[in-house]
């Protein structure tokens, strides 16, 4: 199944209505869903890089999400901040991690 959102007026619903958790690379912006799986999208800005380097890195986030244990019944735009593009994997990996994370202790408080 595809897990991605695609159209502008999803990732702009998403922005104006969604929780936010922030860490230093990343900002993560949560909606709930009424359906069972989860939907993300990846928003990477011009600024960053040329655009090798850009897909560069949501191909990188598209992998380690899809390796990550990801709540159902929301959806997701994960939005890169300026430093993001310099990362290793293995830091790349650590912040997406760390920031599911920071999300569900917020939910669960």
């Amino acid at each position: 199944m595809d897990h991605r959102l695609r159209k502008n007026n999803q990732f702009n619903y998403i922005y104006k209505k969604g929780e936010r958790v922030h860490t230093e690379n990343f900002t993560l912006f949560v909606v709930k869903s009424k359906y069972q799986s989860y939907k993300i999208g990846f928003s990477i800005s011009k600024k960053l890089g040329k655009a090798n380097k850009r897909n560069k890195l949501k191909r990188r986030m598209r992998e380690i999400v899809k390796n990550l244990n990801i709540p159902s019944f929301c959806n997701y735009v994960l939005l890169a901040k300026e430093n993001s593009v310099n990362l290793e994997f293995q830091q790349l990996k650590n912040e997406l991690k760390r920031i599911f994370e920071k999300y569900e202790k917020k939910k669960n408080n």
